[in-house]
């Protein structure tokens, strides 16, 4: 079994979403379901299929995210001893050499990436040229455009 690196609050929300699969989502189409077999046949109920598509569709969420939590290895950044090297689960300001534009990113597990709100995979191409390297370092990033070199301003912990 591989283990997923995940943070502390990737783990949270999916333990949140988890909780509103099964105590809301999974009644609710249960109540519908119900609701739709008692209006009659069933082989043209579009209630009724439309229900148990949800059904479906639920239930394959709920064993999915079981699935992720179970391989998770839940990693609490703020326990780390704080060296200044980035690693997974920090932030870090990184700021272009050439425009002086700078980014923030938190480096976080495949299923928690979300590059609007700043947070990168620790597989994507910024993350494993940033990881191991450290405050005040220098790095080549190759993106879209061409090669891209940062300079590794803060590493927070938090």
């Amino acid at each position: 079994m591989v283990r997923v690196p995940m943070t502390v609050g990737g783990a949270e929300a999916l333990r949140k979403e988890l909780d509103n699969l099964k105590n809301v989502v999974r009644p609710r189409i249960t109540a519908a379901i119900a609701e739709a077999r008692a209006h009659g046949d069933l082989k043209e109920n579009a209630e009724y299929h439309a229900a148990r598509e949800q059904q479906s569709f639920a239930e394959g969420r709920i064993q999915e995210i079981e699935g992720k939590l179970s391989n998770a290895q839940i990693i609490d950044i703020s326990k780390m001893p704080q060296t200044g090297k980035v690693i997974f689960g920090v932030t870090v300001d990184i700021e272009n050499v050439a425009n002086g534009e700078t980014k923030t990113y938190q480096i976080v597990g495949d299923d928690e990436a979300d590059l609007k709100i700043g947070k990168i995979s620790v597989n994507s191409p910024i993350a494993r040229g940033l990881i191991g390297k450290e405050e005040g370092d220098t790095v080549v990033i190759q993106t879209p455009a061409g090669q891209v070199e940062y300079e590794i301003a803060e590493v927070r912990y938090e």
